[in-house]
């Protein structure tokens, strides 16, 4: 009779058991199966008991013994169904405790590397930046830059005007913003007006309908051409490590004198062959003393200061750098191309 009891009392210390038990893994949740449920497990061991329990109490070991049972296959079943939800949800999701996917490095486009840099050159020797508007009158962008209507010099610059207002147009170089800073500022002036410009030109992998300048602009008293080639010259070191270049005679209408600035590139490469024409020299920019109508019509006194200016195309500038082929690169957006530009500036 006590021996009777005390298997119930068995019985009931188990059900708490499995009332109890957890598991995350498949083979706890099996070692617990077979414990219970297996062929040896205990519920068999009990049922093989049972023929010995009296009459009187087969019914309690009966029903106890069946909520042992039903308690154990529904845990079974339930630790299976969470585990089986967990591994769908790190199939979709991943495994949430595993560190986040790497952050990529952002690249900036070549432009504005190079822009950048040529900024970082020129503000080392006192130039500050310069904007203006891309949309320009005539004034800004001809006139007062010694560029008077009907001059033929207009005929260089292949010009988008506004159609309903031939007065307005797309500027065609950044001299523009020169005029308006030296409108608004008294020298001593020194500053460079880095900005995108458009000509009608013929798109190819030499040109193109926009691109970049950057042009520099330094009034002060006494200033001359030794000055302006100086400061040339520290750009070239600076820019391209290369500190010999060439000023060959040439024609603005907004400077007097005016020259083309050379670089000498050298010829230690098939490279430099191509792209020097087998001459080792590069053009890079035009410069030139102000010429003194442009100082007047931007009401500066001539006859007390002068000044010199100087502007490069720095679409032509990065093709260089970069040794890149085609300048419709630079505009086409393609991130297989950007993503070679990895830059801290």
């Amino acid at each position: 009779m006590q021996r009777n009891h005390y298997m119930i009392d068995q019985l009931k210390e188990h059900i708490q058991e499995v009332k109890d038990f957890k598991a995350n893994t498949p083979e706890a949740i099996e070692k617990f199966r077979i414990k219970y449920l297996g062929k040896k497990g205990l519920l068999n061991k009990f049922f093989s008991d049972f023929k010995q329990v009296p009459n009187d109490q087969k019914k309690e070991f009966g029903q106890t013994i069946n909520e042992l049972k039903n308690l154990a296959t529904e845990k079974v079943k339930s630790l299976k169904d969470a585990l089986v939800s967990s591994t769908v949800e790190k199939t979709v999701y991943g495994d949430l405790t595993r560190p986040g996917e790497p952050l990529e490095i952002g690249t900036r486009h070549p432009i504005s590397i190079v822009k950048n840099q040529i900024i970082d050159i020129f503000s080392r020797i006192g130039f500050n930046v310069s904007e203006g508007p891309e949309i320009e009158d005539d004034w800004h962008n001809f006139t007062a830059l010694n560029l008077p209507e009907h001059h033929p010099a207009r005929d260089m610059q292949d010009t988008f005007f506004i159609q309903t207002n031939p007065d307005i147009l797309l500027r065609t170089h950044t001299s523009s913003v020169q005029v308006r800073y030296m409108e608004n500022n008294q020298p001593p002036i020194r500053t460079i007006s880095p900005g995108r410009v458009y000509r009608n030109e013929a798109i190819s992998a030499r040109s193109h309908c926009f691109f970049h300048q950057v042009e520099g602009l330094y009034i002060d008293k006494e200033v001359s051409f030794a000055d302006l080639k100086q400061t040339l010259q520290f750009f070239t070191k600076e820019l391209f490590g290369k500190s010999k270049i060439r000023l060959r005679p040439s024609y603005f209408p907004f400077t007097e004198p005016s020259a083309e600035v050379d670089v000498y590139w050298g010829l230690d490469t098939e490279t430099d062959y191509r792209m020097t024409k087998g001459t080792g020299w590069l053009e890079i920019m035009g410069c030139g003393m102000v010429d003194p109508n442009v100082l007047d019509n931007c009401g500066i006194d001539s006859k007390v200061y002068s000044g010199f200016a100087f502007g490069m195309g720095i679409d032509r500038i990065a093709l260089l750098l970069h040794q890149i082929s085609d300048i419709r690169l630079l505009s086409e957006n393609d991130v297989r191309f950007l993503e070679q530009f990895k830059s801290a500036y």
